[in-house]
């Protein structure tokens, strides 16, 4: 059912739609009618104590954190091995935990790495039964965490390719998602890419004869969510020329989610749609991009979409201009506060509009997206400070959220509060460049514990998986 214009001006006046709001360009904002602020550091103390404070370079060159806080390595690609002996894969990148036996923390951990496996010094091991496409180099790995501090890894999936973000599912499930388009018979594979796949941390006989789940579609996705509620899944795709586009899969009648349930279903099960969004006025937006203030509310309307399995056209290209709306990077997804946080990276000439990060809040109940974040775009990203390139989120259990940065030059994990004040809470110092031209590798999988009392992310190159533990405290609204 459409969403009538009606329908949406009703919804403007509840959420403040349109409403222009005080702030930088460089506004971190998690609510309508939040104040904006670009407060990091020791600033952020003096500005009603957001934060943890300034953050203090690390001896051992890996992550800078506030005083107080620590961090441990977990897995380490190149030093650190599986339960068979071989090397942890490299190139983390998405991530969730889960609850494990006797006291254990899961994490499922995603492993980006594209085309033949000769390109890659530590693919994903080709464990027997968990291959979806042996040519493949990509996959994920199980890490479980003891109360001890031992930690143990083995393979969860393999052959899949660029397995870039995805998403926990509420039966407590891991979705990894291949950005990739590769079709059989392209770039060494030898069976089609770019689907979904399920990962079940807690029970390796599940993820035998790995399936492609066809019926999210087959392009170059990026995350996922689902609506505990409703049921709905909710997709990114990360994709240029033309930009990439945002799903809705909406289950068969009478289905219902569980562990091994996706793998029951059709190829062609379900609807698949595409977004569409139009403003208070009942204007067609054609790209994300044109909202320039945080705040600013779309209505939204869902679109078949004509041959998800993109058999001769990719998805994103089978609709002409005026029947969806597109956005540039559009990346991590996570599920909260009863709806979806999602992340556009950054925009520059291939859209309307230039950024350095857009995140925004889709609400299913209203079906209205609201712009929660805008950075504008960073006029020198080697200097410390400034925060572009949102990637990975997840949302705080001491509110907020926490977001990995994807940027240029120095990298971020960073936090925001409900009321828009922005602070740092980790930087990469492990620099992969060199004296003169350093280079600092992206953040992935930030994701907390369950019992929040540890934050895991990742340093994508060359691959580790970091817990960082400290005095976490429910941040004032500012």
């Amino acid at each position: 059912m459409s969403l009538t214009r009606r329908d949406f001006a009703r919804n403007s006046a509840i959420t403040g739609a349109g409403v222009a709001l005080a702030g930088s360009v460089g506004a971190l904002a998690t609510a309508p009618q939040a104040l904006a602020s670009t407060d990091t550091g020791s600033e952020a103390d003096a500005h009603g104590g957001v934060g943890y404070g300034p953050l203090i370079a690390d001896p051992d060159g890996i992550l800078a954190l506030p005083a107080g806080f620590k961090y441990r390595v977990i897995t380490y690609s190149g030093k650190t091995t599986l339960e068979s002996g071989e090397i942890t894969p490299s190139n983390h990148d998405g991530t969730a935990t889960f609850d494990g036996p006797r006291g254990t923390t899961l994490l499922v951990n995603n492993h980006e790495l594209k085309g033949p496996r000769a390109n890659w010094k530590y693919p994903v091991p080709l464990t027997e039964g968990l291959v979806y496409d042996p040519a493949a180099s990509g996959g994920c790995t199980v890490v479980e965490v003891r109360p001890d501090g031992r930690v143990a890894e083995w393979v969860g999936i393999a052959g899949t390719s660029t397995n870039c973000a995805g998403g926990r599912t509420p039966w407590g499930t891991w979705l990894t998602c291949e950005e990739n388009e590769d079709k059989a018979g392209s770039n060494g594979m030898t069976k089609d890419h770019g689907y979904v796949f399920e990962v079940d941390p807690s029970d390796r006989r599940a993820n035998r004869d790995p399936k492609p789940l066809k019926f999210f579609g087959r392009y170059a996705h990026e995350a996922v969510v689902i609506d505990p509620k409703r049921g709905h899944a909710y997709l990114t795709e990360d994709a240029a020329s033309p930009n990439g586009l945002l799903f809705r899969w909406t289950p068969p009648k009478g289905f219902e989610h569980g562990r091994g349930k996706l793998r029951t279903l059709a190829d062609d099960a379900g609807v698949f749609e595409a977004f569409k969004c139009f403003d208070s006025g009942g204007q067609f937006v054609d790209d994300l991009s044109r909202a320039t203030k945080t705040g600013t509310v779309y209505g939204v309307d869902w679109v078949a979409v004509p041959d998800r399995d993109a058999k001769t056209v990719a998805v994103r290209k089978q609709f002409t201009d005026g029947q969806v709306t597109r956005a540039r990077k559009l990346e991590g997804m996570w599920w909260g506060d009863g709806g979806a946080y999602i992340v556009s990276s950054y925009a520059r000439t291939e859209s309307p509009v230039q950024h350095d990060g857009q995140v925004w809040f889709y609400d299913p109940k209203r079906r209205t997206l609201t712009l929660k974040v805008l950075l504008g775009v960073n006029p020198d990203p080697s200097v410390d400070g400034a925060f572009d390139g949102p990637d990975n989120i997840t949302v705080s259990p001491y509110g907020g959220l926490v977001i990995a940065e994807d940027g240029e030059g120095v990298q971020h994990l960073f936090g925001a509060t409900d009321s828009g004040k922005t602070y740092p809470i980790a930087r990469n110092e492990l620099n992969i460049g060199t004296e003169d031209a350093p280079e600092f590798s992206e953040f992935t999988g930030v994701t907390f514990s369950c019992d929040g009392k540890t934050l895991f992310a990742n340093i994508q190159t060359p691959g580790i998986m970091l817990a960082i533990t400290g005095p976490w405290k429910r941040q004032k609204r500012g």
